[in-house]
């Protein structure tokens, strides 16, 4: 019996974690869609992180700079 209860804790704890990831998601898309392109928006929810010369901050998502390959 115990190893039938711990296989259902185990599956219930997978699937409850399955559903909120997917709530989560589909959440995000739905208010990233739910405006159309080109209409005018009341108010601007963007963070935008830019240094001052327009390059991608450092630290960040990829490189600031392409990669140079070496021979």
């Amino acid at each position: 019996m115990t190893a039938f209860i711990e296989t259902l804790y185990r599956d219930v704890t997978c699937g409850a974690a399955a559903a909120v990831i997917t709530l989560t998601l589909s959440a995000a898309f739905v208010e990233s869609t739910a405006v159309a392109p080109g209409t005018p928006n009341e108010v601007m929810h963007v963070f935008a992180l830019q240094s001052p010369h327009g390059q991608a901050p450092h630290g960040w998502f990829g490189q600031p700079q392409p990669a140079v390959l070496v021979d």
